[in-house]
């Protein structure tokens, strides 16, 4: 009966949690037939006018559609296997009723990854509910209900979370839709003066077009600190949660951990070639489970860093190979 109950309330949350997605989708069906219908083919006369409006306006509409489909319905990337317990070591701690002893599987493990980041207390990162050793700079989504890669926030007006796979896609969509709103207001402010002081006849026009512009107006405005917000975020190589809570690595919290420099941190969520920067493709540089670090000493004490390929190619068997000169002096923290 609980268990009933419990996927009943999951269902529950997870149909509201499209609320706020339908509601943005509603406004923005409706300004496409304000703006394109009322102005355009009802109130605009001229004709290259017009035309020019409506190209431009698709455009807009256009990579809007694109970027927010590609921020909603992109999958959060999560840890790979080499991150997962296996089924022998989850059994071989499982079964183990020492806790000296379930900390020295686990450390066994961690030596193998390129893991950096601490927990707040020091000790190696562990989500018990996936049953992962966190990469850096991940953690775990109790909406989702797993652990994300790179993961920045939830999202409510995308539904998801935003991290690693699409945080690039996110930033694409805030721009777009700041230009929407821009070019909306900017084409629209003519006829809003015009119907404010009464130049133009009373019609169902007047309606939209003057509620067209307050909208466009209020939620660039909105847009504007969010995005700058994460403009400054990409400029310091910082998650949202990183930036309310710096990161601890093994010499402690160090906001500006994983800054590389302004070149370098963009060139890691846009990717090196400039032509693709505002596509919503994904070309983010790395795979979410390693990022390079600021601090050139650190990375010189871990063999990984010097051969990230050589990891990502590795079977089980090569990786003891890699790890060999790594500090074992570690603890384990289970942590959500």
């Amino acid at each position: 009966m609980e268990m009933a109950l419990s996927r009943g309330l999951r269902c529950c949350q997870r149909v509201f949690a499209w609320i706020p997605v339908l509601i943005i989708a509603a406004v923005v069906l409706w300004s496409y037939y304000a703006y394109v219908f009322e102005l355009c083919l009802f109130t605009i006369s001229n004709t290259l006018e017009k035309v020019v409006y409506l190209l431009v306006f698709h455009v807009c509409y256009g990579m809007f559609t694109w970027t927010y489909w590609k921020s909603i319905f992109t999958p959060p990337a999560t840890p790979c296997k080499k991150f997962q317990l296996s089924y022998s070591d989850k059994q071989r701690y499982e079964m183990e009723e020492r806790p000296d002893a379930q900390k020295q599987i686990l450390i066994e493990i961690a030596k193998k990854l390129p893991i950096f980041t601490r927990a707040q207390s020091g000790a190696i990162r562990f989500c018990d509910r996936c049953q992962v050793l966190k990469p850096d700079r991940c953690h775990h989504c109790s909406v989702c209900e797993t652990c994300v890669l790179k993961m920045d926030h939830h999202c409510p007006w995308v539904n998801n979370c935003v991290g690693f796979s699409n945080y690039k896609f996110f930033l694409l969509f805030l721009s777009y839709s700041m230009l929407y709103c821009i070019f909306i207001a900017a084409t629209v402010l003519r006829f809003f003066l015009k119907f404010w002081v009464g130049e133009l006849p009373n019609g169902p026009a007047k309606f939209h077009i003057l509620f067209l512009m307050f909208v466009a107006v209020m939620f660039f405005i909105s847009l504007m600190f969010l995005f700058s917000y994460h403009c400054w975020l990409v400029a310091k190589n910082r998650s949202t949660l990183e930036a309310f809570s710096a990161p601890v690595f093994v010499s402690g919290p160090d906001r500006n951990g994983f800054h590389l420099g302004l070149h370098k941190n963009l060139l890691q969520v846009f990717g090196e070639d400039r032509k693709l920067w505002f596509i919503p493709v994904f070309t983010s540089q790395g795979n979410g489970h390693y990022f390079p670090l600021r601090s050139q000493s650190s990375e010189s004490r871990n063999p990984l860093l010097a051969n990230e390929d050589m990891w990502e190619g590795s079977d089980d068997g090569s990786e003891e190979s890699l790890v060999e000169d790594a500090d074992p002096s570690v603890t384990i923290e289970m942590e959500d």
